[in-house]
């Protein structure tokens, strides 16, 4: 990331000194269950990285607690303190999903009378039929390619203390599922994860950023991103071959060069533009940005001034 004079660059060994150590509430056994297919994290990185994170994040959600409570008195009326919402952005393959996995299971235990969900963009993707339809299924994971009217109705929603069914999104099957819903249930923390969650303007008016209360953008180098990308491809490849219904079966089943020369033309094609035009240009609107290195080590630490 080139110098930024809107953020403080924190290297690791500093950020680490920023929290003092307690008892540890992972391990490495349930860390191994939190994180993505093809990621890497430690109870290190844990201590090191996520539990000052989380701290800072408490420091924020106390000043939206309080400034609620003042808007309260301003008003002579009892105000209820709306849902945080943190939002988690940056590229495919970078992470993203781990790191909020991993925020929903350090908070809720950090903070047990808080009640913490976790939803992800991916629901609000058009179904593949109407991909197709429109011609845009190549586009999938463009702004174009997202129901933002939805999504941005859902937070408003969640942010005036309603319950909100969400549409479910399946990895495996490449699509919406059909008839699937996640229900929000007026929670005091909401993450939302995905790569545009710092991007498009549903109008001219009104960004899904908006409605975050705290941001983190998960940030690397666009060719080690690459590398994890086709790594982890491969891995899907690797089990896919069980499951005729997966997405993946198709591939691996096939020529695994075939299939290998596909994905880095997908990548090439889908998610490097996709980075470099639509997620790349939002990064500067997060509150804190993570950089990672080779074997998805967070270097370095980005905070913004103001």
């Amino acid at each position: 990331m080139k110098e930024n004079i809107n953020y403080y660059e924190i290297p690791r060994s500093e950020w680490q000194g920023y929290y003092a150590k307690e008892h540890m509430p992972l391990t490495q056994e349930e860390l191994d269950g939190i994180k993505s297919l093809n990621d890497r994290i430690s109870v290190q990185d844990v201590e090191d990285i996520y539990m000052p994170l989380c701290h800072l994040i408490h420091l924020y959600m106390k000043e939206f607690e309080s400034l609620t409570l003042s808007k309260g008195l301003f008003l002579h009326r009892y105000v209820k303190v709306p849902p945080f919402i943190i939002g988690v952005a940056g590229s495919v393959a970078v992470g993203k999903s781990t790191a909020a996995r991993l925020l929903q299971t350090l908070l809720s235990r950090l903070f047990s009378r808080k009640m913490v969900q976790l939803i992800t963009t991916d629901g609000f993707l058009y179904p593949n039929a109407i991909l197709e339809e429109r011609g845009i299924m190549n586009r999938k994971g463009f702004p174009e390619s997202y129901d933002m009217e939805r999504l941005i109705q859902t937070l408003n929603e969640v942010k005036s203390g309603k319950e909100v069914d969400i549409p479910l999104y399946s990895h495996q099957v490449y699509d919406i599922v059909p008839g699937g819903f996640e229900t929000i249930q007026q929670p005091d923390i909401l993450i939302v994860e995905g790569i545009n969650t710092l991007q498009l303007p549903a109008n001219q008016q009104i960004y899904v950023s908006d409605f975050f209360d705290f941001s983190i953008f998960m940030d690397a180098e666009p060719k080690l991103i690459e590398k994890w990308y086709l790594e982890r491809f491969e891995s899907l490849l690797d089990t896919a071959f069980l499951d005729p219904k997966n997405y993946y079966y198709q591939f691996a089943i096939g020529d695994r060069q075939a299939a290998l020369e596909m994905s880095r033309s997908v990548w090439k094609n889908v998610n490097l533009k996709n980075l470099e035009e639509f997620i790349l240009p939002t990064r500067g609107r997060a509150d804190i940005i993570l950089h990672k290195q080779e074997n998805h080590l967070i270097d370095r630490i980005y905070l913004r001034k103001h």
